[in-house]
């Protein structure tokens, strides 16, 4: 029996490493517009309570958590392999047919002269 290569599929390739840094800057300005608003809502919501508290704490902590995501890469998740279940085999090319050594080429000669480009 022949052992078939693995191959891997389209799907389980890494993001690009372009594709990666933006989704990793998107993430970023969204925790930090996040932090805006809370901090924004400690201040201006009346009047002041236990959610304040939840506010502040939340603007102190979310510039650690968005540096943190940010630097993350993708190597913290694994991706698996996925495996097609069957390859297709490539068709036997269909057998040639001889051709006839009688019949004579079609050949075109074009003339040019000066006066056809003017």
């Amino acid at each position: 029996m022949k052992s078939k290569p693995l191959v891997p599929a389209v799907t389980s390739l890494p993001q690009s490493p372009k594709d990666e840094a933006d989704h990793r800057v998107r993430r970023y300005a969204l925790t930090m517009t996040i932090r805006i608003v809370c901090f924004a809502l400690m201040m201006f919501v009346q009047p002041y309570g236990w959610y304040t508290w939840v506010f502040a704490l939340a603007a102190a902590l979310l510039p650690y958590i968005a540096v943190v995501f940010a630097n993350a890469g993708s190597d913290s998740t694994e991706t698996t392999a996925e495996s097609p279940v069957q390859q297709l085999e490539a068709p036997t090319p269909a057998p040639t047919l001889p051709v006839e050594q009688d019949s004579a080429p079609d050949v075109i000669t074009i003339h040019e002269s000066r006066q056809d480009r003017e």
